[in-house]
């Protein structure tokens, strides 16, 4: 079954929100300049709220590894997700100091970003249009991509079943489509994972 994952939690109130509605996995951005920055501090403590098998991932860019692993340690992480310029180099220095399963993030925009992703030296992938803006990309050049990957990229509760329909991803991520004026929803959360668990053929 495809895997759901709500990122860019902020609030205690979107915990409460998750735990009700029971993702798979849920993101905290802990790399600086973002609106949906969370404090280490503030990652742990929600993270030790969740309820359940909900995995939690923290997203990191450009950040030496030493920090990464130290703040991922802290909090109690179970995925690390990369969204930088991090090179197969610093990916295997990282899997070398951690346990915990390393995600590159890929912006998909050609056949060359495809390329790059599937032959990343992360224990998986993601595939998305942006950097957390909501911007979908074109699906048709990802099939029969040949590895595991994370789609995200503009999905909403209205086009996550198509998603998981027609690609059948390892799992779908979304940040932006279960917001509402920049925040959580609960209600579009919970419609998101319906659809995405409810999609005939939503099998791996």
């Amino acid at each position: 079954m495809t895997l759901v994952k709500i990122c860019g939690i902020t609030r205690d109130i979107d915990i409460h929100y998750v735990n009700e509605a029971g993702p798979d996995m849920v993101g905290f951005i802990l790399c600086q300049g973002f609106r949906r920055t969370v404090d280490p501090e503030d990652a742990k403590r929600m993270r030790e709220s969740l309820r359940g098998p909900i995995g939690s991932v923290g997203v990191f860019m450009d950040q030496p590894v030493e920090e990464v692993v130290g703040i991922a340690d802290h909090i109690g992480l179970d995925m690390i997700q990369l969204h930088g310029s991090e090179s197969d180099d610093y990916i295997r220095i990282l899997k070398g100091r951690t346990d915990k399963t390393v995600i590159k993030a890929f912006r998909i925009e050609g056949r060359e970003d495809v390329t790059a992703a599937r032959d990343s030296a992360a224990d998986l992938v993601l595939l998305d249009g942006g950097t957390g803006d909501g911007r979908t990309f074109d699906w048709s050049i990802i099939e029969g991509f040949g590895r595991d990957y994370i789609l995200a990229g503009g999905l909403t509760p209205q086009n996550v079943g198509e998603a998981v329909r027609t690609l059948r991803p390892y799992a779908v991520d979304t940040s932006s489509g279960v917001e509402t004026e920049q925040f959580k929803d609960e209600n579009k959360i919970g419609a998101f994972i319906k659809a995405a668990r409810a999609t005939e053929g939503n099998r791996r």
